[in-house]
């Protein structure tokens, strides 16, 4: 097979959680430009529509929005069944919903912790784990979960102990479930994104002196783009990473090099 043709994502069907804006957003227009059909999965269904109405036309792909609260497990089960439902089948299944709150250690509540460890890990586990018992039983898939570089490092100098913690987890659960579903053929990996400029972070004027301080200390002096994540999702997505499972992959501009 063509080098080239292993990166096409014809007759595959993707979800993207989070899917609706930023990160999510850039993933799925990613996977629509290579073939796939996708459903779009946000707990802003306006939004979410917008975008799978945005994509379907500007790709020709078949698309689907559904509302979905990740942390809650019937709503994550009910999405996957009607993506399955819908499409007939799921290849790829990507993690990406996920918050982060600046709060410092000693005035964070209990329930501010939970919130981002639920949204954040126990999220994804939810979603891995429901769309793993789809790919186990036709044979195989992809599931990539959305981490992140503070996953390795703490953010500095906005407050993110829960934020960082949910991270580093998010990898080890990653490489967890690669381990147990791999002689199901079954791969789950993981992006670990640096500081990328989405909209919430460029629009926002109070974030501009933490931009400047961390473009100051990034290697490559500023902050990505959404569609600079589009590469690494899609290889994981698609044939071209048939041997790659438990991976981590830091996309940074260098900033944990250093």
């Amino acid at each position: 097979m063509n080098i080239l043709d292993q990166f096409k994502l014809n007759g595959k069907v993707a979800f993207v959680t989070g899917g609706a804006k930023g990160i999510g957003k850039s993933i799925a227009v990613g996977y629509a430009q290579a073939g796939a059909d996708l459903a779009i999965i946000d707990i802003d269904i306006e939004a979410a529509k917008t975008t799978a109405e945005e994509i379907a036309a500007d790709y020709g792909v078949k698309t689907l929005a559904i509302q979905t609260d990740v942390t809650q497990a019937e709503e994550v089960e009910s999405m996957v069944k009607k993506v399955q439902e819908h499409f007939g089948q799921i290849d790829i299944a990507v993690a990406n919903a996920g918050i982060a709150l600046n709060v410092p250690a000693e005035e964070m509540s209990l329930s501010e912790w939970q919130k981002v460890i639920d949204i954040n890990l126990t999220g994804v586990f939810l979603t891995a784990q429901a769309a793993g018992k789809v790919m186990i039983e036709q044979g195989g898939g992809s599931i990539i979960n959305t981490a992140s570089m503070s996953g390795y490092i703490v953010n500095t100098p906005q407050p993110q102990c829960a934020y960082n913690a949910s991270k580093a987890a998010v990898t080890q659960l990653t490489r967890s479930l690669a381990v147990e579903w791999a002689d199901k053929n079954v791969r789950v990996n993981a992006v670990s994104p640096g500081y990328i400029g989405t909209e919430l972070i460029t629009e926002a004027p109070a974030l501009e002196p933490l931009i400047k301080q961390w473009t100051a200390v990034t290697p490559q002096k500023r902050m990505g783009e959404p569609e600079e994540l589009q590469g690494i999702y899609l290889y994981l997505a698609s044939d071209a990473s048939s041997y790659t499972t438990g991976s981590d992959f830091i996309i940074d501009g260098g900033y944990t090099a250093i």
